[in-house]
């Protein structure tokens, strides 16, 4: 195994950032600076800035987050976090975002092979979003939206757009289904179109749903959905 998947897979960091820490100089391996790409043994002694990096298990959890929370481990305003109530035993992270007035499905574990493939683009992991906008959107609004629209970071690539049997007085209910993952994308696509959003619930992660999770619970995935999840973003388990 390389060293910065194994520093990956014992949560010390997302392996993006595990190369980081060997590229500063900061990882060790038996006693000597670890270079990227190196190959490491079960038996050979890895440490991070002086520490001996201990292999936990993989644990991954799927949350229902509820509006007012805080998609990050800790918040210097003191803010709910989306960890509160987990367990605290071993070092969780979420995997991507979801914005503070938003709820929905997110994935919180430790192991930062998968959390990166998840979050990587070139995966085209699915993404399901329920979106109450302003306005009543027309067909070419749905139109734009499914071909992709120009942000400032881009162009969008297509997605699923469909306008939801749910009667609202001064809105419109859609169901949005992306593989990106940009930072507030569904509500910055919304606004290209001229449809701000003000509600906003990921109904489905990955083909994940929330059937019997209430606002703010949680649950160990099983290990079928391990084992599908994987297998969506190329890794063997």
């Amino acid at each position: 195994m390389r060293v910065q998947r194994a520093l990956a897979q014992a949560g010390v960091a997302s392996r993006r950032a595990a190369e980081d820490l060997v590229r500063e100089g900061r990882v060790l391996v038996n006693g000597r600076v670890a270079t990227i790409g190196q190959a490491v043994e079960e038996s050979d002694v890895i440490q991070v800035d002086g520490r001996r990096v201990a292999v936990e298990d993989r644990r991954t959890y799927l949350l229902n987050k509820a509006v007012g929370t805080v998609a990050t481990a800790s918040d210097p305003e003191g803010r709910p976090t989306v960890l509160d109530g987990l367990p605290s035993d071993i070092r969780l992270y979420p995997v991507g975002r979801l914005d503070y007035a938003s709820s929905g499905l997110l994935l919180i574990t430790n192991d930062g092979e998968m959390a990166h493939r998840l979050m990587h683009p070139r995966y085209r992991v699915p993404k399901t979003y329920d979106v109450l906008v302003n306005g009543r959107v027309s067909d070419e609004d749905i139109a734009r939206l499914t071909r992709g629209v120009v942000l400032d970071d881009g162009p969008t690539q297509p997605a699923r757009v469909q306008r939801l049997d749910r009667a609202h007085a001064s809105g419109t209910w859609l169901r949005i289904e992306i593989t990106e993952g940009r930072n507030r994308q569904v509500r910055r696509m919304c606004e290209a179109v001229g449809h701000p959003v003000r509600k906003l619930n990921r109904s489905r992660y990955a083909g994940l749903t929330a059937a019997g999770l209430g606002r703010g619970e949680h649950r160990p995935l099983s290990g079928p959905e391990l084992t599908r999840l994987a297998g969506l973003v190329g890794l063997r388990r």
